[in-house]
């Protein structure tokens, strides 16, 4: 399903492979509206998208969302065809920290499960675009809407906000 809802093209492209968690995924789509971006949700999912916990995270937001479902990893790298080189991946223990990426306008930022994070054969042969948020030894992760969020907004600031806002991060 793919839902247009602004004119212009998105400022980045968030990819969930394989969540299992609704109101994390209602959350990132709220996220993905405020900062102008696309949401792709790469299955199986662990909910329906139907969910009440999905809706309650998403509020309002989600009809105002830009979001398109895929079956399966190769169903979304067929049909959407991410350039790799426009590709970043959230890792919990590889690559360098999402501060030194070097985002561009319209780059897709792929985060995994909550549980395993993104699948080996994704990520191990582009080890220079894992990226990683740094944190205490104590914490095994961090929650996958806030590490989205994290990582979308540094991509925000590093290129600007979108024009139609008018505001600008520095």
């Amino acid at each position: 399903m793919y839902i247009p809802r602004v004119s212009s093209a998105p400022t980045f492209h968030v990819v969930l492979v394989e969540p299992r968690i609704p109101h994390n995924t209602g959350s990132i789509g709220r996220t993905c509206v405020a900062a102008g971006a696309m949401l792709h949700l790469v299955g199986p999912l662990g909910f329906d998208v139907d969910d009440r916990r999905r809706r309650r995270a998403g509020l309002d937001y989600w009809p105002h969302l830009c979001w398109r479902a895929y079956d399966d990893l190769a169903h979304f790298l067929r049909d959407a065809d991410p350039p790799e080189d426009a590709s970043w991946y959230a890792t919990v223990d590889a690559g360098r920290t999402y501060a030194e990426a070097r985002f561009q306008p319209g780059d897709w930022l792929f985060f995994g499960t909550e549980t395993v994070g993104l699948p080996p054969d994704l990520t191990d042969p582009h080890p220079d675009r894992c990226l990683t948020i740094p944190m205490r030894a104590e914490a095994r992760s961090i929650n996958l809407a806030v590490s989205a969020g994290v990582v979308l907004y540094e991509a925000l600031r590093q290129t600007g906000w979108p024009a139609e806002t008018g505001a600008t991060l520095s």
